[in-house]
């Protein structure tokens, strides 16, 4: 099975512009996700798929795996999708380009699930531990089947507890995606579908299809640099 790493990263952003280029350390956010995508040893290939000339030339400039997108899109699953559609692939794993530090047991994980014939689509969760983070709708929920199965990702509460005495576990979903390149491709094929427009979960789209995510548990807690203050605590921790 031929499975590589791909690292949307987008110049923009609304919240922290050029935040993929801030300087972490002695190299650049996106230097940083990618040499440690590459570290972990695990694909047959890691690339960085982007919009920007600026991101291009800093991957490509220290010899890595570079490529521009043709066109503009408006998620990294349809950036992705463009630049494999004419790769001789079997999986692509979605690798968050703001999230610099990498988990390898976590992709391992991620890649094992792919050993079930019957699996297209698989994704990380990890434990909730705070009430607080059950009710923020910012944490996106996930429950599964016995089998690990997505049966319902949501901002809202879920499962709600109308039996107070059990045993529940809530879980975040962590969204680290891999596709079988299919599976990626007839997604983008597709329409925004309702479910995923009421709760804008792009994930959701692969459920309205009749097609369940596989789900993997993982309690890594990384940091993704959505902010200026992300970054000082990602600077912090390294």
């Amino acid at each position: 099975m031929r499975i590589i790493a791909m690292i949307p990263a987008r110049y923009a952003s609304s919240r922290f512009p050029g935040k993929l280029m801030k300087p972490l350390g002695n190299k650049s956010v996106i230097r940083h996700t990618y040499d440690n995508t590459v570290a972990t040893r695990l694909f047959d290939e890691v690339w960085v798929v982007t919009d920007s000339d600026i991101i291009y030339n800093e991957i490509t400039g220290s010899g890595g795996n570079a490529r521009m997108s043709a066109a503009p899109h408006e998620s990294g699953s349809d950036r992705i999708a463009e630049a494999i559609a004419g790769m001789d692939i079997d999986v692509v794993v979605n690798v968050q380009g703001d999230e610099p530090f990498i988990d390898t047991q976590s992709l391992q994980q991620l890649i094992a699930l792919f050993e079930d014939d019957t699996v297209e689509v698989g994704s990380i969760m990890r434990p909730i531990e705070s009430e607080e983070q059950v009710k923020n709708p910012n944490c996106v929920k996930v429950v599964t089947d016995l089998h690990m199965n997505s049966l319902l990702f949501s901002r809202s509460v879920i499962p709600f507890l109308r039996n107070k005495s059990a045993a529940t576990q809530y879980y975040e979903h962590v969204g680290i995606y891999a596709f079988k390149k299919d599976a990626l491709l007839q997604f983008t094929q597709w329409p925004i579908t309702p479910l995923e427009d009421a709760e804008k979960i792009e994930c959701l789209r692969f459920l309205e299809h009749g097609i369940p995510l596989r789900m993997t548990i993982s309690n890594f807690r990384g940091v993704g640099i959505d902010t200026p203050e992300d970054l000082k605590r990602a600077i912090e921790l390294l």
